[in-house]
């Protein structure tokens, strides 16, 4: 199944949003030539996996805090 154009647009534009999301880290430009060819079950695939990374740093940075805060 082929997405419309606009569509698939869309998805990439929020693939390349949740990496530029991340601070200190410079920013991503996808070329949209290069994800032409996935269906939209890979690309909402991407999304999800970039979400669940960014929800694992986020925990990740909230233990560290609770035991920063224990310490004091």
């Amino acid at each position: 199944m082929q997405l419309n154009s606009n569509h698939k647009e869309k998805l990439i534009e929020d693939i390349q949003k949740l990496l530029n999301s991340y601070k200190g880290i410079s920013t991503t430009q996808i070329d949209s030539n290069l994800l032409a060819y996935m269906e939209e079950k890979e690309l909402k695939k991407i999304i999800d996996d970039l979400l669940t990374q960014k929800e694992k740093l986020l925990e990740s940075n909230q233990e560290w805090l609770e035991q920063f805060k224990k310490q004091q």
